[in-house]
Formats: C-alpha cells, structure tokens, sequence
C-alpha cells in the first residue's frame, strides 16, 4: 500500500485537495495521512481543521506554526517553526509521497521539512504568477524542491519546464478545486442565507480582499480605496476573511468597522467550500483580489472586478475585470460587472483552467510512478537560449 501524506494549511488548499482526497480515501491501493497546519489550526480564522474532520477525513499530526502576530517577523518565524514541526512529522513516519499545493509560506516549510529526508514531493499549480505577492518566490522554490508537477494549463506547465525540470515530470491536470463542482450539491439562497445569518433579498457582491505581500506599506490605503468604492456602488456586500498573511489584520479591522455600520454589508469568518462555491452562485459579481476569481469564477460565468497587483501575470478568462486599487476605477469596473449586457456577454464562457477532471489525472500519476532514484535524483532539463541571450557564454568566457 503506497502512503500519500497530504499537508493542508489553510481554509483554500483544503478547497483544492478535497476531490483528491475524496479518491485517495476511497482507493484500496493508497493510504491517506493528512497533516493540519498554519490558519487551519488557529482560532482567530475559524479553527478550520474541525471542518475537514467534519468532511470525514481524519487528521494524523497537527503542525502548530503561526505567531499571534502579522508582522514579516512573525511570518519568518511562523516559516521556521513550520520547518521544526514538519520534520517531526516526517520523522515519526515517512511518507512514500508528499502532496503539496501552490505557494503559502507555510507550504514551503512542509517542502523545505522534507528534503533532508529524501521524500519525493508532488507539487500541486506549479508554474503560475501572482506578480504582486512574495507567494511568487515561494511557488518557483517549491517547483525546485519538487519532483512531480501539476500545472492547471499548459502555459504554466511550460513554465515549469523553463524552470529546468524534466518535461516527464509535468503533467497538465487542470485545477483541482473544479472537480468539487461536479460532485457538491450547492445551497440554494435560502439555505445559505439561514446557516450564514445573511440577507440574499438581492444579490450582493462578495468581497475577497488579502494583503498585497510585496506592496504591504499600502495596505491600509489599499483597504480603504476598496472599501470607499463598495460603499458608494450603493449595493448589498458579503466579505469572506483576508489570508493569513503580514498585513492581514489591518484588512480584517477595517473590515469589522465598515461591517459594523452598514446594515447591508456582512461578514462570514469561514464558508467552507460548499459554502463558498454555494455564495459565488449566489452572488451579482466577486470584488478583491483573490486567486478564486480567477481560477473558480470562470466556471460560474461570474463577473469578477480584481483589485490591483496580487494576481498579475495569471491566466484568466473574460470574466475578469482588472482594476487599479483606487475608487473610481473599482467602482467603474463594479458598474461595468453588474450590467446586465456585461452578464449577456459571459454566455458559453470556457474556465482556461479545466473541466473538473484534474484530481483523477493527479491520483493516476501518483499511483503509477515509480518511487526509485530516477524520482528523487533530479536532472536540470536546459532549454535553448533565446537569440537575443545567445553569445552570452562567450562574453562571460571572454570577461
């Protein structure tokens, strides 16, 4: 029976790997071991590990790891803690795979855990660009550390070649959190509006907005400008919470306060997938700048105004609206995504991350690939220089 031991952090990884987990649980070959660690086990984001065991996936190890603190010295050190935890994890039993997902620093301390081990790690949207956010760096990093990959479109697949490693180790799945569509019955507007205490009389916006990690001397105005646009587009508005990232309290406060003083915004701490998937039915049109809008949204034909730099350089579909993060052009770009000729104009719109079939694909390859030296001793796959870098070795040589 070959081990899968899966590493989830936050509320948004689990969304993606709950399909894959589904049919790792489910397969006689495979035995699941799943460690909780980062926001997951913290209080002040839902304590969101009760929702995964109430989804029926038993948790095996907890990796406490987050500081009560959003500085970028509380989220170095939450990263080294994350290294010491992990690796006692993997010291008290070592998986045959390690699966991973995208780009969160507590992600990248699970990685960085697992090298002196030896474990072959799995790597989960690999290749991608968020130009405005640290997440960047720590994607590519992990791409390194890593010995398979699962890009959500060919584009990033071609990246991760680019990256040097090997084209037999990458395969193009497609996102896995679209599988959830597929088989997850949503609530209807009634339902959700009893178990969330929010009012759907009208569609509202919801909002989704987390710190900017490589612009976080602006987060307060960034907040504000979003905020001022939301309060004059004169429409209801449901906030879901910031990530876990340096910064995230200033949002989260600034949220509270305009909460408390709107009879027609609301705030939701924790929607769960069903949740989550069940309010972007439910809703005129997604605001902020999370990687929801991009990559789930598509699949909902549901306008999307995303905020400023934190998704740059991501594929996306017609759906998208980009925005400056000032007030006028978001609430031009509001106006523009509630239309009803906007709306008229996403019919037959195709999701460029998939059609919901990635976590068979993924579950294939991590069932059939052999766990020997050729996994683990990585080779730097070299791709031609293009013209304008050619003769750069003989000018080096020359120097």
């Amino acid at each position: 029976m070959r081990r899968l031991c899966v590493i989830t952090v936050a509320r948004s990884d689990y969304g993606y790997y709950r399909p894959l987990l589904k049919r790792i649980q489910s397969d006689p070959d495979l035995e699941l071991r799943l460690v909780a660690g980062g926001a997951h086990l913290s209080p002040e984001f839902g304590h969101t590990a009760r929702a995964i065991e109430g989804d029926g996936f038993p948790i095996d190890d907890y990796v406490e790891m987050h500081l009560s603190s959003d500085t970028p010295s509380g989220v170095a050190k939450s990263i080294g803690l994350g290294v010491i935890g992990f690796s006692q994890v993997f010291q008290r039993q070592v998986p045959d795979l390690l699966v991973l997902l995208g780009d969160r620093y507590e992600m990248h301390a699970a990685a960085a855990a697992a090298l002196p081990f030896r474990i072959p790690i799995a790597h989960i949207h690999g290749g991608e660009l968020t130009e405005g956010a640290m997440d960047d760096a720590l994607r590519h990093s992990m791409t390194k550390l890593s010995h398979l990959h699962f890009a959500s479109t060919a584009e990033y697949a071609r990246r991760i070649v680019q990256l040097g490693e090997e084209p037999w180790r990458v395969t193009v799945s497609g996102a896995p959190s679209l599988d959830n569509l597929k088989d997850m019955s949503l609530m209807g507007r009634a339902e959700l509006a009893e178990k969330h205490a929010l009012n759907l009389d009208r569609p509202p916006l919801m909002v989704t907005f987390h710190p900017v990690t490589l612009e976080s001397e602006q987060t307060e105005r960034q907040a504000g400008e979003l905020l001022a646009a939301l309060d004059s587009c004169g429409m209801p508005v449901v906030f879901s919470m910031p990530n876990a990232d340096a910064g995230n309290r200033i949002i989260f406060s600034m949220i509270q306060k305009f909460v408390r003083s709107r009879d027609s915004a609301s705030l939701v701490p924790n929607f769960g997938t069903r949740g989550y998937f069940s309010m972007m039915a439910a809703s005129a049109a997604m605001v902020g700048n999370s990687s929801s809008g991009i990559i789930e949204a598509a699949s909902f034909r549901l306008p999307v105004v995303n905020v400023g730099t934190r998704q740059d350089g991501r594929a996306r579909g017609r759906n998208v609206i980009d925005k400056a993060c000032e007030r006028e052009p978001i609430l031009q770009g509001i106006r523009r995504a509630v239309s009803p000729e906007f709306r008229e104009s996403l019919d037959g719109l195709v999701n460029p991350y998939g059609e919901g079939r990635a976590a068979e694909i993924i579950l294939t390859v991590l069932k059939n690939t052999e766990l020997n030296d050729r996994l683990i001793r990585k080779r730097f796959f070299d791709v031609p220089l293009p013209p304008d870098l050619r003769g750069f070795g003989e000018a080096g040589r020359a120097s």
